[in-house]
């Protein structure tokens, strides 16, 4: 968050004309996203930059522009895909990716001597991603077990003026898996309520996956006499996206509860899009689970939230929520309700879940895992740089 003098400045240089009732205004439309904090008012550091995202009354063609734009680049890669044959468990467009993923901790930041402990990133098997293979690091590595964070751990000591760097480079294999709308209703089978694995996904997980009764109305009040799950499922993600524009968020760790915020501020990322629509579908009795890492359909990665959803007959099918914004009232707006593509690095299967090996200090981003964390034995280490490189990808024939 940031002083208001400081970010109105920049307002006022994007909208010079704007009177004190416009920023109001603004604030009231959630356009502007402030708050008071021990009586003073801060403003989201973000927030000029969502401004134009969110503003259609100032920014209507330019928003429709980037949409345009956006959806081009998808439509490719959804051409693409359903262009191929699939194997037997609906994958294609296989391709080995190689990559490179670093964590700095810069000179200094730890006495000298200490030992420094880290977190990073690591892909897992979930019928789209195989074949894993670390081929360097800084430091021996320890494979993550149990946890829905799926990592390596390593550990270094802090030398004199130098940056500590713990680096992986590895590779895998990852593949599109396309499950038609058509094929998942004609096998479509009532839930087994009974089951354990029905029982575990479609139940409320506190603080940011919400099944309650204003939940479950807000669903009903949109899926009406609907009683396929598959449909239903479809109107509560056309409904997200028609309504939710995608906007950069504050920390996850700061809110209270994301799908409450997210129908408060009327706008939200990815990972809070998917987390809102989890909790509507669990809240109507289909379970959905939560998945997320890193995406790179341009060749550079950057960090992405998804989902699966489960239809009896059919199985656990991928979905993208954020992504039915892009491709809204468009050929390919069916794509990602039931299908995913694979420029993909799955890493966590589960939110604000623990460590392996356990952190000693509550982790500094408590929801989603791509950036890595990072401690030493005082607690955690905020000031540090990672990223991942995606130095190849390979097509597989």
């Amino acid at each position: 968050m940031i002083k208001v003098m400081q970010i109105k400045k920049q307002l006022l240089q994007k909208v010079p004309n704007a009177t004190n009732e416009m920023i109001e205004s603004w604030k009231q439309k959630k356009y502007l996203e402030t708050r008071i904090i021990d009586g003073q008012e801060w403003w989201f550091r973000k927030t000029i930059r969502n401004f134009s995202l969110l503003n259609k009354d100032l920014y209507s063609e330019t928003i429709a522009q980037d949409k345009k734009s956006d959806y081009a680049d998808v439509h490719k890669i959804c051409e693409s895909i359903l262009s191929q044959k699939l194997d037997e468990n609906n994958v294609c467009d296989w391709k080995k990716v190689e990559l490179t993923y670093y964590l700095e901790v810069p000179a200094n930041e730890i006495p000298d001597g200490e030992i420094i402990r880290a977190w990073l990133p690591f892909p897992y098997d979930n019928g789209r991603q195989r074949n894993f293979k670390i081929e360097s690091t800084t430091s021996p590595v320890t494979h993550s077990v149990g946890s829905v964070h799926n990592t390596v751990y390593m550990e270094q000591k802090a030398e004199k003026d130098k940056p500590t760097r713990f680096e992986m480079k590895f590779s895998y294999e990852v593949g599109a898996q396309v499950f038609h709308m058509g094929n998942i209703l004609r096998n479509l089978k009532p839930y087994n309520t009974q089951s354990e694995e029905y029982k575990k996904y479609t139940c409320q997980v506190l603080p940011h996956i919400l099944v309650n009764n204003n939940m479950r109305e807000l669903a009903t009040s949109i899926i009406g006499k609907e009683t396929n799950p598959v449909k239903q499922a479809s109107l509560i993600y056309d409904w997200i996206a028609a309504n939710y524009p995608w906007a950069g968020a504050i920390d996850y760790s700061t809110i209270p509860c994301i799908p409450e915020y997210v129908l408060d501020i009327n706008h939200g990322d990815c990972g809070q899009v998917a987390l809102l629509y989890i909790s509507m579908l669990r809240s109507i009795g289909i379970p959905a689970r939560w998945e997320s890492g890193w995406e790179f359909p341009s060749g550079k990665a950057g960090w992405h939230d998804w989902l699966e959803v489960y239809f009896e007959g059919t199985g656990w099918v991928p979905c993208d929520m954020s992504r039915g914004r892009t491709t809204h009232n468009e050929p390919f707006q069916d794509f990602y309700k039931t299908s995913i593509d694979g420029y993909r690095f799955a890493t966590n299967k589960g939110t604000n879940g623990e460590f392996s090996p356990k952190k000693n200090y509550l982790r500094c981003e408590t929801v989603d895992f791509q950036a890595g964390e990072v401690e030493w034995k005082d607690g955690n280490i905020s000031k540090y740089k990672s990223n991942l490189i995606i130095n190849k990808i390979t097509p597989i024939k």
